[in-house]
């Protein structure tokens, strides 16, 4: 298959001239379909060849090893067969003799690499074919805007194998079954995975979690799981946007999931610290004898770090400008790029899981950009642009380079960081945090202690 492509120079079948690139090789026409194939085997590979070309070859050496294989692996059968029947005569004459020259026929068994080259090509062919198939598998990712880590999950995996235990000439979903049918099955299954869980509430209890939001129309959700050593699963949300969330119609609210779960199995019910809430949790204690109400850990970190901003007033300022310095930069194209310049790319805003832990992390970016900040304000760039004359520009490099601003950001870091660290603990999703929220909030407060040199008035 390979002579379409090249031409016998001098009528010597060792000389052969690629048809693609022109180059003449010697070595015969194996030698050449690796140079075809580039498969850098002992030649240079072409440059010139096409797609198809290459792949042609790397298909039909596979084909062709392959039965090679097959015939080798039947001739080394019957030469087995034969060994076999020659080593039990000499056996049975030589009964007590146990050397290995006895069982060892010189010449035999000894070429197992037969056909290497050609299990060369066949691997070249799988990896080029995975370089296809992954390729297009990323450009399928790439198209839809599917998140990257989705890869990571074990899913992903599984579907993979079961395509490659198929083969080839698998037909995809269509657009109904994906919507229609293989979704009622997926609900199927989940139900009989929920019934698994719903066992083990029976046998060790579990915990009632409530999760309130706000999605894209502005609609009021209050999602409830339910947790459990075996895992969280969710178990229903309801619109609250119809009613005002006072503390009856909440402990109305939670009755009904306990209800639906079983009291028997419910060992606490775990919501926001808010007053409605609160009250809530205490009159559903009333009704619900054998279960408790528990604040979410989380949320109680973050009306702490509400209250230093409302209620201290160093705080209150500080933040007030901080925030006045990252809307005025963030508000202007030209001084978002005037910024990265000197910060090195890096940007003033940290987003956070919560608004007042958002407030906390970017005093800390302010903090550690201070230096740049200071030398933006001082700059060339900054004086000759139009911003330097506008009195909003003037206030807030005035801010920036007062020395007082950055001693009161200092001072709040120092009350604040401990309670976002124990924060980030608690709302993460890696591990259950019941077994060390009293431990890192005591560290919390001796690290507190610590900073303000156990100065019980700072």
């Amino acid at each position: 298959m390979g002579w379409q492509y090249a031409i016998d120079v001098e009528n010597n079948s060792r000389k052969v001239q690629c048809k693609f690139c022109s180059k003449i090789f010697s070595g015969g026409i194996f030698r050449f379909k690796h140079h075809l194939a580039c498969t850098h085997k002992n030649v240079e590979p072409c440059l010139k060849v096409p797609d198809d070309t290459r792949k042609e070859i790397l298909v039909k050496n596979a084909k062709a090893t392959e039965q090679k294989r097959m015939i080798i692996n039947s001739i080394d059968d019957s030469e087995n067969e034969n060994e076999n029947n020659e080593i039990q005569q000499v056996t049975s004459k030589q009964k007590g003799k146990n050397t290995m020259d006895t069982f060892v026929t010189k010449g035999k068994w000894s070429s197992s690499a037969t056909g290497s080259g050609q299990t060369t090509l066949n691997q070249m062919l799988k990896r080029e074919l995975r370089e296809d198939c992954c390729q297009q598998i990323a450009r399928f990712f790439y198209a839809c805007a599917i998140p990257f880590n989705c890869v990571k999950h074990p899913e992903f995996a599984k579907m993979l194998e079961l395509v490659g235990k198929f083969g080839s000439g698998l037909k995809p979903p269509s657009y109904h079954d994906i919507r229609v049918k293989y979704l009622k099955k997926e609900v199927t299954h989940t139900m009989e995975l929920l019934e698994e869980y719903k066992t083990e509430w029976k046998k060790i209890g579990c915990s009632i979690m409530s999760d309130g939001w706000t999605d894209k129309k502005r609609r009021s959700i209050c999602n409830f799981l339910v947790n459990s050593p075996k895992g969280t699963v969710f178990l229903t949300s309801i619109d609250t946007s119809d009613f005002s969330k006072i503390a009856d119609k909440v402990c109305e609210m939670l009755d009904v999931i306990v209800e639906k779960v079983g009291e028997e199995n419910v060992v606490q019910v775990v919501t926001d610290n808010a007053a409605n809430y609160k009250a809530a949790g205490e009159m559903l204690m009333e009704k619900r004898k054998r279960l408790y109400w528990t604040p979410c850990a989380a949320h109680c970190i973050d009306l702490m770090l509400e209250d230093f901003e409302k209620k201290l007033r160093v705080h209150a300022i500080t933040i007030r400008k901080a925030r006045r310095i990252s809307t005025y930069i963030y508000s202007r194209t030209l001084l978002i790029s005037m910024l990265r310049q000197f910060t090195k790319r890096r940007d003033l805003i940290t987003p956070a899981v919560t608004r007042f832990a958002t407030a906390y992390l970017t005093l800390g970016c302010l903090s550690e950009l201070k230096g740049a900040l200071m030398t933006m304000f001082i700059s060339n760039s900054w004086k000759s642009s139009r911003f330097v004359s506008q009195q909003d520009g003037r206030r807030v490099q005035q801010t920036v380079l007062d020395s007082r601003f950055w001693k009161n950001m200092i001072h709040c870091l120092k009350a604040a960081l401990p309670l976002v660290k124990v924060l980030r603990l608690v709302d993460s999703d890696e591990k259950p945090t019941m077994g060390f929220i009293y431990v890192e909030m005591d560290r919390a407060k001796e690290k507190i202690k610590a900073n303000f040199n156990n100065v019980k008035k700072k």
